[in-house]
Formats: structure tokens, sequence, C-alpha cells
């Protein structure tokens, strides 16, 4: 009787590669989560924080139409429409005046109507929300890079595919963290839609 002995099959992993790759896409979510965590920052309260506060003055607004396919069928298209407002903006202490400031604006507004507004840029205007929106920016991010984080330390930790099982402790511990940010996460957006 005669053995044959044979090489497995080309694509078949070992355990130990599994879990090296699921170690390796473990430390991929955490760098993921670390710039999560630095775009909350900057997004958020720095940008506010370093921003020109000031009132635009409309001189008339416009609705940008666009359109979009909804699916790979070229009939079914979505309309989406932006509105933007110009005007003259000020700055609340007098230094800053742009003539030709641009503003994306949640409706449409008569000539004169003053807008909140802060200039975060060189010609980059954005609604003033003030500082809950700015914070609540910031959390968006903060509780989006948490979700990243806790997954990416359990499979660094584990490597998704360890034959033995997890420590209960930090399974629960990670189920938890991601569950805070998940409820975080919807809280925060609905902060900022509703700020």
């Amino acid at each position: 009787m005669t053995q044959v002995h044979g090489n497995a099959a080309p694509n078949a992993t070992t355990p130990g590669e599994r879990t090296n790759l699921g170690r390796l896409i473990g430390a991929g979510l955490i760098l993921v989560g670390l710039v999560l965590l630095a775009l909350g920052a900057y997004l958020g309260p720095y940008t506010y924080a370093t921003a020109t506060p000031g009132k635009l003055t409309v001189e008339t607004c416009t609705v940008d139409y666009k359109y979009r396919s909804s699916s790979s069928s070229t009939s079914s298209r979505k309309k989406t429409k932006t509105r933007y407002c110009y005007g003259t903006f000020t700055s609340n202490d007098g230094k800053v005046k742009d003539l030709n400031a641009e503003l994306k604006s949640d409706a449409l507004h008569v000539r004169g109507y003053v807008i909140e507004a802060i200039k975060t840029g060189d010609t980059t205007y954005k609604q003033d929300h003030g500082w809950v929106g700015a914070i609540a920016t910031g959390c968006v991010w903060f509780f989006g890079a948490l979700i990243a984080l806790a997954i990416g330390i359990f499979g660094t930790v584990t490597g998704f595919f360890s034959a033995r099982e997890p420590s209960q402790g930090l399974f629960r511990t990670c189920l938890v963290t991601v569950l805070v940010g998940v409820v975080g996460l919807i809280i925060s957006l609905l902060v900022v839609f509703f700020s």
C-alpha cells in the first residue's frame, strides 16, 4: 500500500498567518483611529477657535442643482440642491471686510438679511453654530475614532482569527467601547444637525 504525500492547497493559509493578518488589520485600524482623532480636533474646536467671527450681509442667494446617479442605471438620477448666499462679510471687530463673500446656506435669504458667519480661511466662510456646533463636530470624529480604536486594539491583541478564545474581559471591554462609540456618534450627529 502506497501513501501519497502531497502539498496542501496553494491558497490554504495556516492559523498563524491568519492571526498575523488580523493583527496587521488591527494595527491599521489603530492608525485610522488616531487620524480620526486628529481630524476631530482640527475640524472641530481648533478651526472654530482660530476662525474670525462676523456677519455676512446678503446681497443675493442662489440654488445650485447637481444630478447624481443613485444606482448603476442612468435613468434613476437624484437631484441635489445646494444653497449659496453671496454678500459682504464684516468681522465683529471691524478689521476684516470682504465684499465678495460666499457662504453655503441652509435657506434662501432676501437681500439685506444678516447671517452669523465665521471666516475659516482666506476665502472660506461657514455659518456660525457656536461652540456647541464646534464641540459636537469634534465629538463626531472622536466617537468614530473610538470605534476604530476599540476594534483595532481587539484585532491587534487577538489577531481576530485566533484559535484560542480571547479573554472575556478584553472582549467585553472592546464591545462596550464600540457601543459607547456608536451611541456617542449618533448623539453627536444629532447635535450637529440641530445646532
